[in-house]
C-alpha cells in the first residue's frame, strides 16, 4: 500500500494530485475517469485544508494511501481537523438556476460524489477518514490486457 503524508496547507495539493494521478495511472484508468478521482481528491483536500484547519486555527497533516485490487482503485485521506462528513452535504437544488442565482457553495463535494463510484467517510478517533472507489476497466480486472 502506498502512502503520502503532506502538510495541511494549500501548497500540498500538487503532490496530492502528482500521487492521485500516479495512482490512478497504475489502475490503468483513462483519462477521464483520472481527473474525475483527482478531482473528487482535491476537492475534499482543499476543505479540509480550509475549513478544518486554517479556518478554525488549527495545524496538520494530511495522509494519504491507496490501495489496488482486481476491481477496483481506493484512495484513502484522513486529517486531524474538524470533524467533517461529506457524504451529508445535500446535493445543491440549485443547478438548473443561471450561474449568477445560484447559492455559493456545496458543488464541489457534489463533484467529488459524482467523480467516484463510491465515497465513504469515518470518524475515526479524531480523524476523518474519506474513503474514495473507483471501479477499474474490465479488460485490466480480469486480467485480459
Amino acid at each position: 500500500m502506498e502512502r503520502l503524508t503532506v502538510p495541511g496547507t494549500l501548497d500540498s495539493l500538487e503532490p496530492i494530485g502528482k500521487f492521485v494521478l500516479a495512482a490512478a495511472q497504475e489502475a490503468g484508468l483513462d483519462r477521464k475517469a483520472a481527473y474525475r478521482l483527482r478531482l473528487a481528491v482535491d476537492e475534499l483536500a482543499t476543505n479540509t485544508i480550509i475549513h478544518g484547519y486554517q479556518e478554525v486555527g488549527l495545524d496538520g497533516d494530511v495522509d494519504l494511501w491507496m490501495d489496488l485490487d482486481d476491481t477496483c482503485l481506493t484512495i484513502g485521506m484522513e486529517d486531524k481537523g474538524m470533524p467533517y462528513d461529506p457524504t451529508k452535504t445535500p446535493s445543491p437544488d440549485d443547478m438548473d438556476e443561471p450561474l449568477e442565482d445560484r447559492r455559493i457553495g456545496g458543488l464541489g463535494i457534489y463533484l467529488a460524489k459524482m467523480g467516484v463510484d463510491d465515497l465513504r467517510y469515518e470518524r475515526v478517533g479524531n480523524r476523518n477518514r474519506s474513503i474514495f472507489q473507483v471501479n477499474r476497466p474490465v479488460a485490466i480486472s480480469s486480467g485480459n490486457q
